[in-house]
């Protein structure tokens, strides 16, 4: 998302066509200050991909994705890691992208769990990026909690309505002019306590979308708004620009449909 800005959280949560970008570099761990290479093997203990879905990372380097600025970037755990600090802060949205190619109807699994600066990141999907490495399109949503979190968002959206295209519970139908209806599904998603990785399941058919945390069907979007709805685009993980923080995403499976 880009219009939020909140403390730093407590909870430790958890493709148009390629970037030209500078060679992987190694960021020191938080908690240690020891240099982490993005070529250790990370990858023992990892699920095996289910039938039908393909490993887009391969839990040792970064190779087959990029970013604009890798200097924030690096594999930690078998996890690619996105991190801010004081000393290197982050003052824009930054976005490491899937070089595989656009994804049009898919699944997409994967672990995630995320410390500082809110909790705020997410998942671009069916997204255009700029130049400048700003992301356009759709984004499933990370957050500490509320209405946010496990939400669809449209990154730098240009529609009539607010970014947050169905809430966290809520499955909402745009219609072709950008009306917006809303309805319960009966229940919300919520992040594991500090330490733990959440799960993220996300579905794309045609114009309509679920998205799913721990297990939890958490919301649906069906978007017909004529000018503004994504049938195809790039896969990126959100290092969000505020206080420091550190996003990290493993187990990341692609099914396409």
């Amino acid at each position: 998302m880009i219009s939020r800005f909140f403390p730093i959280c407590l909870l430790l949560c958890c493709c148009a066509g390629p970037v030209a970008m500078s060679a992987p570099e190694s960021i020191p761990s938080k908690s240690t200050g020891d240099p982490v290479s993005a070529a250790s093997p990370k990858t023992a203990g990892a699920p095996r991909a289910e039938e039908g879905f393909e490993r887009i990372f391969d839990g040792q380097s970064l190779s087959g994705w990029n970013a604009l600025d890798m200097t924030y970037w690096s594999v930690r755990d078998g996890a690619i890691t996105g991190q801010s600090t004081a000393e290197h802060p982050c003052r824009s949205n930054q976005f490491m992208v899937w070089q595989g190619g656009e994804v049009t109807d898919f699944e997409l699994k994967l672990h995630f769990r995320v410390v500082g600066n809110g909790c705020n990141s997410g998942v671009q999907f069916r997204s255009v990026f700029k130049p400048d490495g700003l992301a356009v399109g759709y984004q499933a949503d990370i957050y500490q909690d509320g209405s946010y979190l496990g939400g669809v968002c449209d990154e730098l959206h240009t529609r009539t309505g607010g970014e947050l295209l169905t809430a966290n519970g809520k499955k909402t139908v745009i219609d072709a002019a950008g009306r917006r209806t809303a309805t319960d599904l009966g229940a919300t998603a919520a992040l594991k306590p500090a330490g733990e990785w959440n799960e993220y399941h996300i579905t794309a058919r045609g114009q309509h979308i679920t998205l799913s945390i721990n297990g939890v069907v958490c919301s649906e979007l069906t978007d017909e708004e004529a000018g503004h709805f994504d049938l195809k685009g790039a896969l990126g993980l959100q290092l969000r620009s505020g206080d420091p923080m550190t996003v990290q995403f493993k187990d990341i499976m692609l099914k396409k449909l």
